[in-house]
């Protein structure tokens, strides 16, 4: 048995991927996308058509409704390859506006079922910041699922299962890469690896703090630099794997026992915890490597969806 197909035994599967031609080689369960992505994906001679047929089919529309039928055409096919749900993402450039972002994922939603897709089989992905947890408090209660991304921090995972959020996705990889910056020459890559990665690290203490106070959150880890980060988290609930891992595990027939235990979590000695806004808002400040990368992650994916608004007006 091959490392994918051991991990399949204690997690699911997710793609992280606008490249949906490679899905059928690595049969995962989901998928996820996000701005740059897509904007990767479209900027691919196979994958050019796709845009030029969106655009020209909807020409005269509002530019950020292109965006989101190009979004959901994307998701659409990928929905036809694989049996479970598809992330898609709000723009992030409405990170901080809640009704905005509701809105946005609603026609989301719209858009998908006037494809004849069941709302179940999408992922509504928004940014961890306060004004997006409420959003997606909001869509919940109207029975769209959301994925709550770029979250780095304990208070953020906190807020969201206080939200009942479906999933949340802790990014592993850039807080690995936050620290080992911060670190600079005193860094010990084999000492910070595996188990003591401070990615992996912050993705077990939501999970077991899920798990040990009932919440029914999904955890997804996400953003990964090697493969030891994943097999790390084998048994956390779902894991995004770009193709290019998927194929590293796919290709390695090292054992892979589960890491994260569901059962075990629930047994532990944990204290409840709760976040009014100002409290949010002030662990959330405590804490510099989530602040900076939550900012920079809005950052980088609005500056993609201007680029990929690029990309549509010169069509």
């Amino acid at each position: 048995m091959n490392q994918l197909d051991a991990l399949k035994a204690h997690t699911t599967v997710v793609a992280d991927t606008g490249d949906f031609k490679q899905l059928d080689a690595f049969k995962p369960t989901d998928a996820t996308t996000n701005p740059s992505l897509i904007l990767k994906a479209v900027q691919r001679p196979d994958y050019a058509p796709l845009l030029q047929e969106t655009v020209t089919r909807f020409r005269g529309k509002p530019l950020d409704e292109v965006m989101d039928r190009l979004l959901v055409r994307f998701g659409r096919e990928i929905l036809s390859i694989i049996p479970g749900r598809v992330s898609t993402e709000v723009d992030a450039r409405l990170s901080f506006d809640t009704q905005a972002t509701v809105s946005r994922g609603e026609r989301i939603i719209a858009l998908y079922e006037a494809e004849g897709i069941a709302s179940d089989r999408v992922l509504i992905k928004v940014a961890s910041t306060w004004e997006g947890i409420q959003a997606a408090a909001q869509l919940e209660r109207r029975g769209i699922h959301t994925n709550l991304t770029l979250l780095f921090s304990f208070c953020q995972a906190v807020a969201c299962g206080t939200a009942k959020v479906q999933l949340i996705s802790p990014f592993v990889g850039r807080i690995y890469d936050w620290y080992k910056k911060s670190a600079g020459a005193t860094w010990d890559e084999a000492a910070q690896s595996g188990a003591n990665d401070p990615g992996v690290r912050s993705v077990r203490q939501i999970f077991e703090y899920y798990k040990r106070f009932g919440i029914k959150t999904e955890v997804m880890g996400a953003s990964f630099r090697n493969v030891g980060q994943i097999t790390a988290l084998a048994g956390c609930d779902l894991l995004t794997i770009s193709p290019d891992l998927l194929a590293q595990l796919a290709a390695s027939e090292a054992p892979l026992p589960r890491a994260l235990d569901a059962a075990a979590a629930r047994e532990l000695s944990l204290q409840p915890v709760q976040y009014d806004e100002a409290g949010f808002r002030y662990a959330l400040n405590e804490d510099a490597m989530a602040t900076e990368k939550l900012a920079e992650g809005i950052r980088a994916f609005a500056a993609d969806a201007v680029k990929l608004e690029q990309l549509m007006q010169a069509v």
